[in-house]
């Protein structure tokens, strides 16, 4: 019998299919992973298990099945042992922001914060030490875990960082936190007036406080330095360390502009890429006009990059009521939101893209926003229809009851993010009341309808674990396991459905179901190793699972 190699060596270069498409048996190039607790699903959605698979040079699967079965059938593959442990196929995120993944890393967070006056200490604390720095730039801040019942204002964060300007995002990425340098080189004033779907938060006397919401922020980031060409490839760098790390072997980046473009496809080339991007040009401006000339880029580098779809923006979010509601926030009855464009923008928008071939994929959170975007797919043409195209509302997040039949009948794709749910269960039924929260964050009814949910995360807005996902899918509840059964548990996702979701509904997606999401013949060997049976064990341990090893295309990429 072979000598078993060992887990980290090399993969040796191998031979692949004869010339009438038949796998040759005295290949000395196969490599044959062996005494593995594997899943997948297959095309019929159901969950198979195997303990071997085989893997060409070229990097895809060319069978799956028992280790005795496979070693006979090709005797001359070298062999990988994998112990023992749980194997899946690699999963995807079908929606984060890679660069600004990487850029958060460099920046200061204040998720951990629990109230205002730890926020101030970590900004004086950073500001002190970062005194190379021209701007003092973070984010991750949420008035509602602080309880402060307001937004924070400028002069409270003079007092921890007043000499610089100073530029903080909300954690769900919809306002943003200045201090009076910065809005003193932003000009603005208390004569500035709101841009079209934004809000300069102002107090009693008029004067701005410091909080800029949705398309006000443009004001403040226009004067922010841009991260030059060296700051853009250190930000990519750690993006890709963190996703491999948690075993993302795809991600479906939401909002591509021209510099992100040419390195994807320069990573790609350079087989550097390797967690793959499935890539949504951010509007339908000049760079889309640009890149659009060619039409979709299906794909690039065997399969490592694709630019296929176009990202539009409907509203805001809920955290911070920038969400556009039908009927006034029920925690503020003096507003409804903000939809960014009028509805006949946002048709001629969606009409533009997907006349040039593009997959449409637009954010809505509030109710008034999901019908605006499913009004304005129903106008596209039969030809380029979400049925033809696969066109996806991102988030789907707060839907009018009537409405969620809509989305199925017209083949849209509701893209979620488990885990917006419970970062959002402290406060989202107080801003949308009792009756409307029926059709929020509604899993199970979207399921039940046959819609298929490609899952994410909206990384860095929250933490890119795929396991982290599954688990809030699951359970509806954070990590302390509260509320004790779940919020709104009629809602929740079985495992399989979840894992499902992060694999073959996201590959769907990203038209990429017959090259990723599953581990089957001809698909790419994209795979997970991980230090827990995610089928077998209780659900409130999910999110703390560990990935050991991620591999793409039969390559080693990452070990723990």
């Amino acid at each position: 019998m072979k000598k078993i190699k060992q887990m980290r060596l090399g993969i040796l270069n191998v031979a692949f299919l004869s010339a009438f498409g038949v796998y040759s048996q005295s290949s000395l190039a196969d490599t044959l992973f062996v005494h593995a607790n594997a899943y997948t699903l297959n095309v019929k959605q159901q969950l198979q298990q195997f303990d071997a698979m085989l893997i060409n040079d070229a990097g895809k699967v060319l069978a799956t099945g028992t280790q005795v079965q496979l070693q006979k059938k090709f005797p001359k593959a070298t062999i990988v042992d994998l112990g023992g442990k749980t194997v899946l196929p690699g999963l995807i995120d079908a929606h984060g922001h890679v660069f600004g993944l990487g850029t958060a890393e460099s920046r200061l967070s204040l998720r951990a914060t629990n109230n205002l006056a730890e926020a101030l200490a970590a900004i004086s604390q950073y500001a002190q030490a970062s005194t190379q720095r021209q701007w003092i730039l973070g984010g991750e801040w949420n008035q509602a875990i602080w309880k402060l019942g307001r937004f924070p204002t400028a002069a409270e964060l003079d007092s921890a960082i007043s000499n610089r300007p100073a530029w903080f995002r909300r954690v769900d990425g919809h306002a943003g936190w200045a201090n009076s340098k910065a809005m003193q080189l932003a000009g603005i004033t208390k004569a500035t007036p709101d841009p079209a779907g934004g809000k300069i938060e102002r107090d009693a006397n008029g004067e701005a406080t410091g909080i800029l919401v949705d398309a006000a922020m443009d004001i403040m980031e226009k004067v922010i330095p841009p991260q030059n060409d060296a700051e853009m490839r250190s930000a990519l760098d750690a993006a890709l360390a963190q996703l491999r790390s948690v075993g993302l072997t795809s991600v479906h980046d939401a909002g591509v502009g021209m510099h992100a473009d040419k390195l994807f496809r320069e990573y790609a080339k350079d087989g550097k890429l390797t967690t793959r991007v499935y890539g949504m040009i951010s509007g339908v401006d000049q760079f889309f006009d640009q890149v659009s000339a060619a039409g979709p880029l299906k794909s690039f580098a065997d399969d490592r990059y694709a630019l296929r779809a176009v990202k539009l923006y409907s509203d805001g979010a809920l955290g911070s009521r920038g969400a556009a509601l039908l009927a006034p926030y029920s925690d503020a009855p003096h507003t409804k939101g903000l939809l960014f464009s009028p509805d006949k923008d946002m048709r001629s928008m969606v009409q533009k893209a997907a006349a040039k071939g593009y997959q449409v994929n637009v954010h809505a959170i509030g109710d008034a926003g999901n019908r605006q975007v499913i009004d304005a797919l129903a106008t596209i043409p039969q030809a380029q229809n979400a049925q033809v195209l696969r066109h996806r509302i991102e988030h789907a997040q707060v839907l009018e009851l009537s409405d969620i039949p809509r989305v199925a009948k017209l083949h849209i794709i509701p893209s979620m993010q488990p885990t917006h749910a419970t970062s959002d269960m402290n406060m989202a039924e107080d801003r949308v009341g009792n009756e409307r929260i029926k059709g929020a964050y509604a899993w199970r009814s979207f399921l039940k309808q046959g819609s298929k949910i490609p899952c994410g995360s909206d990384f860095p807005i929250e933490s890119p674990n795929p396991f982290w996902g599954i688990y809030s899918a699951v359970t509806r509840q954070d990590h302390q396991q509260m509320p004790v059964n779940g919020w709104h548990p009629e809602q929740a996702m079985t495992v399989q459905e979840a894992f499902r979701c992060f694999t073959l509904d996201a590959a769907y997606a990203g038209h990429q179901e017959k090259i990723l999401g599953s581990l089957e013949k001809g698909k790419w060997g994209d795979f997970i190793v991980i230090d827990q049976d995610i089928f077998k064990i209780p659900a409130k341990d999910i999110y703390k699972t560990s990935v050991l090893q991620t591999w793409q295309a039969g390559k080693q990429v990452y070990v723990k």
